[in-house]
């Protein structure tokens, strides 16, 4: 469709990179500013769980967004390469997701509070899972062994829709849980109409911006024509 409307990714590209370290402040300035500070070990319990919004965006999402739109920031990027650093940053992005939900079940373990309870939590853990998976599959089909150029060639449209869907699902997990962590903070007795509250809800509506910009420029074509090293079906030879 991008495609189709004579649009091009390198302005998405761009927007994303804006929106990217907007988002990385914001969520910055939330956690270590209003809410104290980050730590793994603390007296202050709230402390271990700061660390979980920051991972979760910066090092989850926003890593993520990196490496889906590698082939497009990158268009002329020798091809393997450009795999290579998509695996990697791909790999990256579901350890520190995976660190980010170990803080957040440390959070409640260590105060007393009960885990997988909400549509986030739940969310979260089948999001990251379906992530895992979106990766080893890409790992074995597309690196290492690497699947027959016939059957990467019929699956590449699939890993590309799968993962893009994944990537959704990633985004909206994230605007819950601001939404659970603001309406809980709220609940007792944070303003509504404060500055934390505002900052809450505009990294939300950042974050949204950011994920449309990513997937815009998923879908658009590099080029005028598309390049065959980006998401185009593998050529056979």
């Amino acid at each position: 469709m991008a495609a189709g409307l004579g649009v091009k990714a390198a302005p998405f590209t761009y927007v994303a990179q804006a929106l990217a370290v907007a988002a990385a402040l914001m969520v910055l300035v939330w956690c270590i500013h209003f809410r104290g500070g980050l730590a793994f070990e603390a007296e202050n319990k709230n402390l271990i769980f700061n660390v979980h919004p920051v991972l979760m965006l910066i090092g989850y999402i926003i890593l993520g967004s990196e490496a889906i739109m590698m082939y497009k920031i990158f268009p002329k990027l020798n091809h393997d390469t450009t795999k290579l650093i998509h695996l990697i940053l791909h790999a990256i992005a579901i350890v520190l997701g995976a660190v980010g939900i170990y803080c957040a079940f440390k959070f409640h373990k260590e105060s007393g509070i009960a885990n997988l309870y909400s549509l986030h939590s739940w969310l979260g853990i089948g999001t990251i899972s379906l992530y895992g998976i979106q990766w080893v599959f890409g790992f074995v089909a597309f690196f290492y062994p690497g699947a027959d150029p016939h059957v990467r060639r019929g699956a590449l449209p699939w890993h590309v829709l799968f993962g893009l869907l994944v990537y959704v699902l990633t985004l909206a997990t994230a605007e819950l849980g601001l939404l659970e962590k603001l309406t809980f903070l709220q609940n007792s007795g944070l303003d509504k109409y404060g500055a934390e509250a505002f900052l809450v809800n505009f990294t939300g509506l950042v974050v949204a911006l950011f994920g449309a910009a990513v997937v815009t420029a998923a879908v658009a074509p590099a080029t005028h024509v598309e390049e065959p090293e980006g998401y185009a079906p593998i050529p056979v030879n």
